[in-house]
């Protein structure tokens, strides 16, 4: 059984490695249109944060693909092994 959520309600969640280490804010999600899966999150990147510093982009809006997500909670949880597949938007 899926349970649905109110897109507001994910507009600026956090997103956090599992290893607790801030990424940023959720912008937006990447739906396959015909399917309606989730592809991707893209998230403004928190400037502070390590992943901002490796990074080396002017855009701070990555995409993390979906596979990566490994909770939903209050944050977006993904999995900081899987970072390395990011590409800026």
């Amino acid at each position: 059984m899926y349970k649905y959520t109110i897109a507001r309600q994910l507009a600026t969640k956090r997103v956090i490695t599992n290893r607790g280490d801030e990424v940023g804010k959720l912008t937006d999600l990447l739906v396959e249109e015909t399917n309606g899966d989730i592809e991707a999150l893209l998230v403004e990147v928190d400037r502070d944060s390590k992943l901002a510093r490796r990074i080396d982009s002017k855009d701070r809006i990555i995409r993390i693909p979906y596979s990566a997500v490994t909770a939903v909670s209050d944050v977006f949880i993904v999995d900081e092994r899987e970072l390395g597949t990011i590409t800026t938007e």
